[in-house]
């Protein structure tokens, strides 16, 4: 997940700047104390200290006397059960990427857009699963991944381009898209055919099709892929998969149509 830029931090004041702590507590992936914390902020020791005790006392951050080491708290773990059920896709699409997985028994990705990245909300794993980046709750870069650049090419003007100077535009790959002006050639392309593709974009030996899920408005609400690996198939191997690719993105589209989904 990119973290807030200056800008943004210092509009939302102290609520901002304790937010963006908690993305450094969790993007650790491991309890971490004070000094790891104080070695990559931009605030002060004191101020840095007073945002990570008012954390603690309101159990977003929980802390470990013994190895004196902060994590992310139970309130958090109770706030992200209430935002699966509201906010994400998951559980409308679950019966739906079911079958599809099992039509198609390839790795199945369920995705939604957070300011620009991939947030893998679901996967469902063929008969053979791949090991491979994504996994549900794991944030992923928008623009070298099937799903990102299906979910971008279908925003609006404005939002597209504010997902665009989002994207770090790393060479994962020799394949990756190296630069804004090669994604928006391949947005155009995408958002004319309906389907994206992951030509080992992110990691090597991983192609997908993908495609996006829209609102009845044309609103993006998450994106679908069908996931191989070359050893398994190819990207034309995978486009006979494209029309129940497409009819399950249209199926999660109409059984979302009375959720009230975040903006």
């Amino acid at each position: 997940m990119s973290a807030p830029n200056a800008t943004d931090r210092g509009a939302d004041g102290t609520v901002g700047k304790a937010l963006n702590i908690l993305d450094q507590v969790a993007e650790f992936g491991h309890p971490v104390r004070f000094s790891e914390l104080l070695a990559i902020s931009e605030h002060p020791k004191a101020t840095l200290y007073r945002l990570v005790q008012t954390l603690t006392n309101q159990a977003m951050l929980a802390y470990d006397e013994d190895r004196q080491t902060y994590s992310p708290g139970m309130r958090l773990v109770r706030l992200a059960h209430s935002a699966w059920r509201q906010s994400s896709l998951a559980p409308i699409a679950r019966p739906f990427i079911d079958e599809l997985a099992h039509n198609v028994q390839e790795t199945i990705h369920l995705a939604q857009l957070d300011r620009g990245q991939v947030l893998y909300v679901d996967k469902r794993s063929a008969s053979q699963p791949l090991e491979m980046f994504s996994q549900a709750g794991k944030i992923g870069p928008g623009f070298c991944t099937g799903v990102g650049k299906a979910m971008i090419a279908f925003l609006d003007q404005d939002a597209q381009d504010d997902a665009i100077r989002r994207q770090a535009f790393l060479s994962h790959t020799p394949t990756t898209l190296a630069s804004a002006d090669a994604l928006r050639a391949e947005l155009g392309e995408i958002r004319r055919d309906g389907i994206a593709f992951d030509r080992e974009e992110h990691e090597p030996g991983i192609i997908c099709i993908a495609a996006p899920i829209l609102a009845a408005t044309g609103r993006v609400i998450g994106a679908l892929s069908i996931t191989t690996s070359t050893q398994r198939q190819s990207l034309d191997g995978l486009l006979p998969h494209r029309p129940i690719l497409l009819k399950t993105a249209s199926e999660i589209s109409t059984a979302a149509e009375t959720w009230q989904f975040p903006s």
